[in-house]
């Protein structure tokens, strides 16, 4: 299995590279996300909400219902799935590490967290969709940890596409 994780400037190529059917944009109103060539609409699911780890007045933070949303979608299917945000360094690293952790739930949460980081120098997931998917998924805040003990990713202006292959 396979989540790939780019920025929206190289969500094309990475639909290609990875030979995803699948896509998970995660952006702010007003940034657009057109459907990849070769995605059917129905497998291209946008969810809009700002890059926040707590509310902020005017903007939209991560809720309950776009993880719900976005988990929903991911399980829908269990081929490659490409997740982007704008970078592709803060949501959707996050929600690959979501998707990973709900595609194989007897797998440590530690070890998708590292698996993460070798695979991403930049990769800092947002904390509150970290949150937010550790308690729908009931992993009692092992989510969190794992994430917090990798730390924050180098930084960039922009994440390099890069794959996060799922261990069975």
């Amino acid at each position: 299995m396979t989540i790939g994780v780019c920025p929206l400037s190289r969500l094309e190529e990475t639909v290609a590279a990875t030979g995803a059917a699948r896509v998970l944009s995660l952006l702010s109103d007003g940034t657009d996300a057109a459907t990849p060539a070769g995605i059917e609409p129905a497998n291209h699911l946008v969810l809009r909400f700002h890059d926040l780890v707590e509310p902020l007045v005017g903007h939209v933070h991560p809720r309950e219902s776009h993880i719900a949303e976005a988990l929903t979608f991911a399980a829908e299917d269990d081929g490659p799935i490409v997740v982007h945000c704008y970078a592709g360094i803060s949501r959707s690293t996050a929600m690959a590490f979501a998707i990973a952790c709900a595609r194989r739930p007897g797998r440590d949460e530690a070890e998708i967290a590292r698996a993460l980081r070798e695979a991403s120098p930049t990769a800092t997931p947002n904390r509150l969709i970290v949150a937010l998917v550790d308690k729908a998924l009931g992993r009692n805040g092992r989510m969190v940890a794992a994430i917090d003990a990798i730390g924050r990713g180098a930084d960039a202006f922009e994440g390099r596409p890069f794959v996060l292959r799922e261990q069975r």
